[in-house]
């Protein structure tokens, strides 16, 4: 079973942007993401597209591929 993640973005970014398309493949196979905007925390907009773990909190910066998801989700 594939964890729950989130992707933190800021809206209209092209990294973020490209990040979601990155993960499509994964989510059209059971794979839950949450889109969080963080455009109001400078901290973390810093740091966008970032994907978490719901249940670790482990995190992987953009850029990632296929192999490096595949990687995060075992």
């Amino acid at each position: 079973m594939l964890p729950v993640c989130q992707l933190l973005i800021v809206f209209h970014h092209p990294a973020c942007e490209q990040a979601e398309d990155a993960l499509m493949p994964l989510v059209e196979h059971g794979l839950q993401v949450e889109l969080v905007d963080v455009a109001g925390q400078p901290d973390l907009a810093d740091r966008v597209p970032l994907l978490r773990r719901v249940d670790t909190g482990a995190e992987l910066q953009w850029p990632f591929d296929t192999e490096a998801l595949v990687h995060f989700l075992q």
